[in-house]
């Protein structure tokens, strides 16, 4: 039991840094520490991500709406009844006669 908390005590006291295997715990501290810099950097960049695809969510929704109500206006423009009203402020009117169906007949060479 003795020999067990000699040994935690030895960690709280950091003599692992400085005994004769030292150089070998120091670079497995470095890599951690590296490998601990790129875990936090990739969930950094993911985070960002995240943020950006919600934007972009967003940005579609109000772009699908912003069609519906462009939509909707064009539908409406393109009715007969919104034609006549546009034209007659510009003095042009429907024709009263109905319009004739002209044929042409095809000359024969002699």
């Amino acid at each position: 039991m003795s020999n067990m908390k000699d040994g935690i005590l030895d960690i709280l006291k950091g003599k692992f840094l400085v005994d004769g295997g030292a150089p070998k715990n120091w670079m497995f501290i470095v890599f951690v520490s590296f490998l601990a810099t790129i875990m936090i950097a990739s969930s950094h960049k993911a985070d960002g991500l995240v943020h950006k695809i919600a934007a972009l969510n967003e940005e579609v929704k109000e772009l699908r709406s912003e069609f519906v109500d462009v939509r909707s206006d064009v539908q409406e423009l393109k009715l007969e009844s919104s034609i006549l009203q546009k034209v007659e402020n510009r003095g042009l009117f429907p024709s009263e006669t109905p319009p004739k169906k002209i044929k042409v007949k095809r000359l024969t060479k002699e």
